[in-house]
């Protein structure tokens, strides 16, 4: 998709004279300073009042941005070189798509798993545009019982259009991979962080999201599938992908309303594409912030904790289902 959305337009263009004028400024023919500084306040304000009033197909945009933070963006942020990538699921092969390994996080020593997708045509193809084989889903759920084995907190990262639909990845029981993730995860027996960074599409995205925490950044967006599949199903229209997002609910806002995550993390200004770091940053806190109290509960009050929280989701009346009968 393009780097650039057309609600941006007045943004780019500022944004683009900024630069300009810096470059002049730079080269100490003359002081543009204040010129430029006063270009920046206007930009910071278009992008408050833009980034205030998204619709939610322009969130849908950002949300699948290809400057978004990956999971590899996200590693170097907080682990630094304390990093250790583990590959394969040890039956087929290793799946580009997911990546994870054992990292430390501050003062946390944690096993890391998430959808990777790529910042350029080539890095996408590679990594299957974040979309993960039956491999990468049980190479994730190796990780899982690595982690429990040794007692390592996991930190999930959630960014995919959704489980990757082709005919080799049904033949090698990718159904059967994304169940086994859902039940597996209900009892793992060690806190369990998820954060929807971008795109969380369908069960590809729900099969590494069953965590005692689940966080979305305010510009991503986490639904049962994409908006463009919603409107071919519907209407038979793919293009009618806008109306369809705006019924799906997928916005965070959306989504903590309904009880499926636990919190909305703020997003830099224009959004965590424009500024990785601060993104990065927002992660960390919640880790320091709920780590600590998962670990100090008993194995078994956090399997029965998170098995209660995810029953909870989703409400129905008796009533009308009878009157409707």
């Amino acid at each position: 998709m393009p780097v650039d959305f057309e609600f941006e337009k007045s943004i780019i263009e500022l944004e683009a004279r900024i630069k300009e004028l810096q470059t002049i400024s730079e080269s100490g023919k003359v002081d543009l300073s204040r010129e430029i500084q006063s270009i920046v306040e206007k930009v910071d304000t278009l992008k408050t009042d833009v980034y205030g009033n998204l619709e939610p197909w322009q969130i849908t945009q950002v949300a699948r941005h290809i400057n978004r933070p990956s999971t590899i963006d996200l590693i170097k942020l907080l682990c630094g070189e304390e990093f250790v990538e583990l590959h394969g699921d040890r039956l087929f092969a290793d799946d580009s798509a997911i990546v994870s390994g054992i990292g430390r996080i501050g003062d946390h020593r944690v096993m890391i798993i998430g959808h990777q997708k790529g910042h350029d045509t080539e890095e996408n193809i590679f990594r299957n545009f974040g979309m993960p084989h039956p491999e990468g889903y049980r190479k994730a759920l190796r990780m899982m019982r690595t982690a429990e084995r040794f007692g390592l907190p996991i930190i999930i990262f959630i960014d995919t259009p959704g489980a990757f639909p082709g005919i080799g990845a049904e033949e090698r029981g990718q159904s059967d991979a994304i169940a086994r993730n859902l039940a597996e995860m209900s009892g793992v027996r060690v806190p369990i962080l998820c954060f929807v960074t971008g795109e969380g599409g369908s069960g590809g995205a729900l099969a590494i999201g069953v965590g005692d925490r689940v966080f979305m950044f305010e510009f991503s967006v986490y639904s049962v599938i994409t908006a463009e599949g919603c409107a071919a199903i519907l209407w038979n229209d793919p293009t009618k992908a806008k109306e369809a997002a705006a019924a799906m609910k997928l916005r965070a806002s959306n989504l903590l309303e309904a009880g499926v995550i636990d919190d909305i993390l703020p997003e830099p200004l224009g959004g965590s594409h424009r500024n990785h770091q601060r993104a990065a940053e927002e992660i960390k806190k919640q880790i320091d912030k709920h780590l600590p109290i998962l670990m100090a509960m008993t194995a078994d009050n956090l399997v029965e904790q998170r098995y209660k929280k995810f029953r909870a989701i989703g409400r129905f009346s008796c009533e009308e289902e009878l009157e409707h009968a």
